[in-house]
């Protein structure tokens, strides 16, 4: 459970961990088309059959280590928002640390999703869980893309990933560094 954030926060933020009861609150953001082709659930028939299984890839993080998303719940209201995370992949043959995110359409917009990255990112860093960090994301999703310059990240490549073509977006620890020093 190395990767997990389970139990930090942001200033908006509590972090958790994805249980069973989340289901039909998640449900949501597959019921949107765009959204299972971006985080390569595409090809599977129904929204119902998309979160379970992403469900399922959750669950199989979180019992080996590979990190995993944590539900983000907004301090003031309890409102589950959206999912950040660490994720442990592998991208043309090399094993990275990924910021993986997605909010609820309701949230979006508001800024929640450069916060929960941010924050895991700091995490991620300030535990010396890798050198750089990257957010693999989709070519047509422009909002991540905004969300990971905001996270200080730069593309560094155009590849191919589960079938997807994707940008690879990447910050490293000595970028991150400089970044605290100017602010």
């Amino acid at each position: 459970m190395k990767y997990l954030l389970s139990n930090q926060e942001t200033q908006r933020i509590r972090f958790r961990l994805l249980n069973r009861d989340d289901f039909e609150t998640w449900l949501k953001l597959f019921q949107e088309k765009e959204v299972a082709g971006f985080l390569g659930f595409g090809k599977i028939p129904t929204a119902e059959l998309q979160c379970e299984e992403w469900f399922k890839l959750q669950e199989k993080r979180y019992a080996n280590d590979l990190g995993g998303m944590n539900v983000l719940i907004e301090k003031t209201t309890n409102r589950f928002i959206g999912q950040c995370g660490l994720l442990v992949q592998e991208v043309d043959e090399k094993k990275e640390l990924e910021i993986g995110y997605s909010v609820l359409p309701y949230f979006r917009n508001l800024g929640y999703a450069s916060e929960a990255a941010q924050k895991c990112r700091d995490f991620a860093f300030e535990n010396n869980f890798s050198n750089s960090l990257i957010s693999i994301i989709h070519v047509e999703n422009k909002p991540s893309e905004k969300v990971a310059v905001k996270n200080g990240m730069t593309k560094t490549i155009q590849t191919v990933y589960k079938g997807m073509p994707v940008n690879i977006y990447r910050i490293t620890k000595n970028e991150w560094l400089n970044l605290k020093r100017i602010n």
